[in-house]
C-alpha cells in the first residue's frame, strides 16, 4: 500500500509534544523478553522448526467481465491441503467484497470524517451462487455461514491431517465498486474505463500454529494474511480490452495479435522499453477487434492474484535481468492522459530498476512478470502486479512504483500477517525503499528525506501508537508513522548504530531467506536478528516495538580533572527519555586534536547518567553527541556544546 507521505507531512503542523519520560534501567534491560521458548514449529534461533508446517491453497478461476454492468462472474475451484497436525471439521474463507455492502462492519466502523478506506458507494458484495465440496472422493453440498467478510464451510467428515485435500467449487459474482477502499475500482478515461480488480475470488483464511484459524474481519486498514499456492485464472472480456494480470500469460497466440506477439518478444530481449500498444493505436482504437476473447494467466507459489482490463491501455514492457541469469519482464499499462513529463511512459523503466535493485540486494524476484497499472487506486500491491495512481509522475511515480513493487519482498515473499502486523510489511518495505531510491539513476529522486528532527517529533509523539498495534486499532492519523516511518527509522538505527551494516545485512537477508514463502511472527524476526547478528536486543525491541518510548540523549556536563585540561576531561551524558541507544561522542580540542568515542548501549545498564574520561592536552572547543546524526534523537539542541570550556 502506498506511503502516507502527504499525511505525514501534514501532521508536522499538528504534532502533540512528547511527554517527559523517566528512564528505568531495570525495565529497559529486563531479561524476560520472549513470552515463550522455541518449539518444534518455530525454533529459539528464529528458524522454522523441524516440524514447521503450513497449509496451502491452489486456485483455478474462470470469470467473465461484464463491462455493461461492471460485474465479474464465474467459478473458482479451490484445492486446500491440510498439512497441519489437526483434523479440521470446517474451513474458513475470506469474502472481501462484502466490505462494500452497506451493512458491513467496515461501513459501521468508518468514522464520520471518512478517509482512505471509506465506501464512496455500496454494492451487493460477493454473491455466492453455489458451493460444492469434495473430500477423499466424496462430493456433497455443504452447510455454510457468511458473517460479514468471512464464510465458514462445514464438512461432512473432518479433513484429516497430514496432507489430505478438500476441493471446493464456488460459483459467485460481484460488482466492481467505483472506488474500492483504495485497493481496486474503476477509472473513467477519455478512451474507456480502467478496471483494477482485486480481492475478486473467495480465498482461504490461514490456519496456523499460532492461533489456528485467523478470522479477523476485513475492515479496510488491515490488509491480508493468505496461504501460498498456485493460481491459474482466465478472464473473458470484450475483445477490444487489454487484460494484464499476475504471473505468466499462457495463451499469447489467442490473446494477442501477431504484431503484439512480435513486440512482446522484442521486449523480452530489450533493456529499453518497447511499445506493445502505442498511444497512437489507443487514440485510433486499434487493433479493431469484436466479440470476446479470453486471457489466461498463471502464477505459482503466490498468496494472491489480481488483474486489470481496459481498452484505454497504452501498453509497454522491458526485460528484467536477475542475479541468477534468469529473466523477468517489466510491463506497464496506462491511459494516454498519464503520459506527461516523467510520466507513465517511464513506468517500465522504474519497475525494471526497482526489481533489479531488490533482487541484487536482498532476494531474487520470483515471478515471470511485474506489471504496473495506472488507475483509480493510489497504490496497492499484489503478486506480480501493482496498481498505482494514474495521476502520478516524476518523484511521485517513482516512489509509488518502487514502494508497491518493494512489497514483493514484504509480504509477498515473506508472508507475514498484515492484518495484525502492518509494520512488518509497510515498515520493512519503506526501509528497503530508502536504498533503492538512493541508487536509482544516481539519486534522481533522492531529494526527499524521511529523517530529521521534525519526523522524530512525530515518531515520538506522546499520542503515537506503539508499533505492535493492529492497523484497525491504530488512530487514523498515526498509521503513516506507526506502520511506515517509525519501523523504517528503527531498522536504520539498528543497522547504523547497533549492529553495523555488515552484521545487519547478513541477518536481514537470512530472515528473508529463512521465511521466504512462509509465515513468520514478530518473534521469529527478533530471534533471527539476534542470533545471526550476535546481539541480545530485548532492550531494543522493548523500546521500539512494544512501547512508545522516546530517545532524547543529552550532554549534561563537561569538566576537567583538577580544573586542568592537560589532566583530561570528564563528560557526563544523560537520557531524558525511556529509550536508550549506543552513542558516538565527538570531542574537539582547541589545538585541533579530534577524538571519537563509541559508547555501547551497556553504558545505560546501571542508570540514566554516564560519565567517562577523555585524555586531552588542551582546552575543549566542542563536544557533540551523535555527530553523524545516526540516531533519531528528539532534541538535538542538547546534543552539543561548542563554547570554550
Amino acid at each position: 500500500m502506498k506511503q502516507f507521505i502527504i499525511l505525514a507531512i501534514a501532521a508536522l503542523f499538528c504534532v502533540p509534544g512528547s511527554a517527559q519520560q523517566t528512564y528505568d534501567h531495570r525495565e529497559a534491560f529486563s531479561p524476560l523478553f520472549y513470552p515463550a521458548s522455541g518449539n518444534q514449529y518455530r525454533s529459539a534461533s528464529g528458524m522454522p522448526g523441524p516440524a514447521y508446517w503450513q497449509n496451502s491453497a491452489d486456485y483455478q478461476i474462470n470469470v467473465t467481465l461484464d463491462t455493461g454492468q461492471h460485474k465479474v462472474a464465474g467459478e473458482v475451484v479451490l484445492t486446500y491441503t491440510n498439512n497441519s497436525p489437526d483434523n479440521l471439521n470446517f474451513l474458513w474463507l475470506q469474502l472481501d467484497q462484502n466490505i462494500y455492502k452497506r451493512e458491513s462492519r467496515a461501513s459501521a466502523t468508518t468514522t464520520q470524517e471518512g478517509g482512505r478506506w471509506a465506501n464512496a458507494s455500496y454494492t451487493q458484495g460477493q454473491q455466492i451462487r453455489s458451493i460444492s465440496v469434495e473430500v477423499e472422493g466424496k462430493k456433497f453440498t455443504p452447510k455454510y455461514t457468511i458473517t460479514d467478510t468471512r464464510m465458514q464451510v462445514w464438512l461432512q467428515e473432518p479433513l484429516k491431517a497430514g496432507g489430505k485435500k478438500a476441493k471446493l467449487s464456488i460459483q459467485y459474482e460481484f460488482e466492481i465498486p467505483q472506488y474500492g477502499t483504495d485497493r481496486m475500482g474503476r477509472l473513467q478515461t477519455r478512451d474507456g474505463i480502467i478496471y483494477e480488480v482485486a480481492q475478486w475470488f473467495p480465498r482461504m483464511s490461514v490456519y496456523d500454529d499460532i492461533q489456528g484459524w485467523n478470522t479477523l474481519p476485513y475492515l479496510g486498514a488491515g490488509e491480508f494474511y493468505l496461504e501460498y499456492g498456485n493460481i491459474e485464472f482466465s478472464v473473458t472480456a470484450p475483445a477490444n480490452l487489454i487484460v494484464v494480470g499476475s504471473g505468466e500469460l499462457l495463451n499469447e497466440k489467442e490473446a494477442l495479435t501477431p504484431q503484439q506477439q512480435e513486440r512482446l518478444q522484442q521486449a523480452r530481449n530489450s533493456d529499453k522499453t518497447v511499445a506493445l500498444r502505442s498511444d497512437d493505436e489507443v487514440r485510433n482504437g486499434q487493433p479493431r477487434l469484436t466479440g470476446n476473447r479470453t486471457w489466461r494467466y498463471r502464477i505459482q507459489n503466490a498468496r494472491d492474484a489480481a488483474w486489470a482490463a481496459s481498452k484505454a491501455f497504452v501498453w509497454d514492457a522491458a526485460r528484467i535481468n536477475l542475479p541468477s541469469g534468469k529473466k523477468s519482464l517489466a510491463m506497464s499499462a496506462y491511459p494516454r492522459e498519464s503520459m506527461r513529463r516523467n510520466g507513465w511512459q517511464r513506468s517500465s523503466e522504474f519497475t525494471k530498476a526497482s526489481i533489479e535493485h531488490y533482487s541484487n540486494m536482498w532476494f531474487e524476484y520470483p515471478y515471470p512478470m511485474a506489471v504496473n497499472v495506472a488507475g483509480v487506486v493510489g497504490g496497492m500491491e499484489y503478486p506480480g502486479i501493482v496498481f498505482c495512481s494514474a495521476e502520478s509522475s516524476d518523484a511521485d511515480l517513482w516512489g509509488v512504483t518502487d514502494h508497491e513493487f518493494g512489497h514483493t519482498w514484504f509480504p509477498m515473499i515473506v508472508g507475514t500477517n498484515e492484518r495484525k502486523y502492518a509494520w512488518m510489511d509497510e515498515g520493512f518495505n519503506t526501509f528497503i525503499n530508502t536504498f533503492s531510491t538512493k541508487a536509482f539513476n544516481k539519486g534522481e529522486f533522492a531529494g526527499f528525506s524521511y529523517f530529521g528532527e521534525e519526523i522524530n517529533k512525530m515518531v515520538f509523539s506522546k499520542n503515537m501508537d506503539p508499533l505492535l498495534t493492529t492497523p484497525d486499532v491504530l488512530q487514523q492519523n498515526n498509521l503513516g508513522i506507526a506502520a511506515y516511518e517509525k519501523p523504517s527509522i528503527m531498522l536504520h538505527a539498528l543497522r547504523n548504530a547497533v549492529l553495523g551494516p555488515e552484521r545487519f545485512d547478513a541477518a536481514f537477508k537470512e530472515y528473508i531467506r529463512r521465511w521466504a514463502f512462509k509465515h513468520p511472527t514478530p518473534w521469529d524476526f527478533f530471534r533471527t536478528m539476534e542470533n545471526v547478528g550476535g546481539e541480545e536486543l530485548g532492550w531494543f525491541w522493548r523500546s521500539w516495538v512494544f512501547n512508545n518510548w522516546s530517545l532524547d540523549l543529552a550532554l549534561k556536563q563537561v569538566s576537567y580533572e583538577e580544573n586542568d585540561p592537560k589532566n583530561g576531561a570528564n563528560i557526563t551524558l544523560e537520557t531524558l527519555g525511556k529509550m536508550v541507544m549506543p552513542v558516538t561522542v565527538l570531542v574537539r580540542e582547541s589545538n585541533g586534536k579530534e577524538q571519537r568515542i563509541n559508547l555501547p548501549v551497556e553504558v545505560w545498564q546501571r542508570g540514566g547518567q554516564y560519565t567517562f574520561g577523555v585524555n586531552t592536552t588542551s582546552r575543549l572547543k566542542e563536544v557533540v553527541l551523535d555527530p553523524d546524526k545516526v540516531l533519531p534523537d528528539l532534541d538535538r539542541k542538547n546534543n552539543r556544546q561548542d563554547r570554550a570550556f
